[in-house]
């Protein structure tokens, strides 16, 4: 099977690293990736979103399976331009079509989904120019902190938390001219759930669905979850805090009835669900969903996946998803994120990246990289993901923080506390 996989950071090296495993690959191509996915298969210099000359390429190589893993070209309907095409008939499509991508596009129709088929999440209102003093009177009802919400895609940055009522009436009026471009003409305004964040994964076909492990990150680029937000700067996985009965209550009260949510609001969907989660006191509440696989969870998911991946894509995209079975690894992973120093503010590229080779136990993981003849140089925020697998939680940290020091570049930088806070649950 020839199989195409759009995007270029360290989620995409892990399903790459994942994919190139399959008895059942002939070639995989990956548009535009990085220095690592080249190690998996081909880099194609296609950006993932310039859907004409994606299938232009998908034409000329005869290609099977197209498998898409940003959420950005899922949202601008990269599904639906394949599937409104005759000639590409029969390839087979991972990601969902732009009314399943619009669960991570919006945050309004996510909420409204939500509250429709009755999954726990937390009360909110959605506010545009024409609302504003409803915002206000919002803000005025419910308890310090407050959460502001870009409605639409920006980046990652469009989340605010707030400890000031004056503050956060002041960023709402800035988000909603335009703070943060189109995404933030429309503001959720949320209660604050004051819990442990988690998140939980499933691949469904729209009818069926199979769980993959759950994981922890860890968003705060500070020692101690102090600083600004990042991209996630580690992640863990299992999470020693998500017991047998607080997962059964995932299943039952959270995945099972937004597949079939999906099912009943007739959207068709072929793909991941993220579970964004907050565990209060042991009752699960959705923060958010996301329609792809996180990024560095999939780091720490890929390596625990026993099942060969292109066969679990293969039989969800020809709805056949309950026909496998999906064998997960009891160890534990841990990934450590290595980022380029004046992350996540600005940072320069281009700088070479030295001892990737002198590592051991580890799986490298590479998000912003590129290469350069023999070298790989950084450019990106986050560099390289340094995963590795263990008997226990803290060999696997070991591990990971002990090829964390080998590996170099100048300015780099990484947080050396991932995983400590779950010390207490092991």
């Amino acid at each position: 099977m020839k199989v195409l996989l759009l995007g270029s950071g360290g989620r995409e090296h892990a399903i790459a690293w994942k994919i190139s495993q399959s008895q059942k690959l002939t070639k995989l191509y990956i548009a535009p990736g990085n220095a690592g996915t080249a190690l998996c298969g081909e880099n194609v210099n296609l950006e993932a979103d310039d859907f004409d000359s994606l299938a232009a390429f998908i034409r000329s190589n005869s290609i099977d399976m197209l498998v898409v893993g940003p959420e950005d070209p899922l949202v601008k309907g990269v599904i639906e331009y394949f599937q409104s095409k005759p000639e590409f008939s029969s390839l087979l499509l991972i990601g969902p079509g732009k009314a399943g991508a619009d669960l991570e596009g919006s945050k309004e129709y996510a909420k409204e989904f939500m509250n429709r088929h009755n999954i726990p999440t937390a009360g909110y209102l959605s506010v545009t120019s024409e609302n504003l003093s409803e915002g206000y009177q919002f803000l005025d009802s419910v308890q310090s902190p407050y959460v502001l919400k870009a409605d639409g895609l920006a980046a990652g940055k469009g989340v605010l938390i707030l400890d000031s009522l004056e503050e956060a009436k002041a960023e709402l009026k800035a988000m909603l001219d335009g703070k943060f471009g189109a995404a933030s003409k429309k503001v959720v305004i949320e209660e604050f759930l004051s819990g442990i964040e988690m998140s939980a994964f499933v691949i469904t076909d729209g009818i069926t669905y199979k769980i993959l492990p759950e994981a922890k990150d860890y968003k705060r680029i500070g020692e101690g979850d102090t600083g600004l937000n990042t991209g996630g700067m580690g992640c863990v996985s299992p999470v020693p805090f998500a017991d047998k009965e607080f997962l059964a209550k995932v299943e039952q009260e959270v995945i099972k009835p937004t597949v079939d949510g999906l099912l009943k609001d007739n959207i068709p969907y072929t793909g991941f669900i993220f579970f964004g989660l907050m565990n209060l006191n042991g009752q699960p509440k959705v923060i958010e969903y996301n329609v792809r696989m996180g990024d560095p969870e999939t780091e720490v998911i890929m390596p625990r996946l026993k099942t060969d991946l292109l066969e679990v894509f293969e039989a969800a995209a020809k709805k056949e998803l309950d026909k496998v079975s999906v064998e997960i690894d009891e160890q534990a992973c841990v990934t450590v994120m290595l980022v380029s120093g004046g992350y996540p503010g600005g940072y320069p590229k281009g700088i070479e990246i030295k001892g990737l080779d002198k590592t051991e136990g580890s799986i490298i993981f590479h998000a912003g990289t590129k290469p350069d003849g023999d070298k790989v140089l950084t450019n990106g925020g986050r560099v390289i993901s340094v995963s590795s697998l263990g008997n226990t939680f803290n060999e696997a940290l070991k591990v990971s923080y002990q090829n964390a020091e080998i590996i170099d570049f100048e300015g780099k930088y990484f947080r050396s506390d991932i995983g400590f806070d779950l010390q207490k649950y092991l």
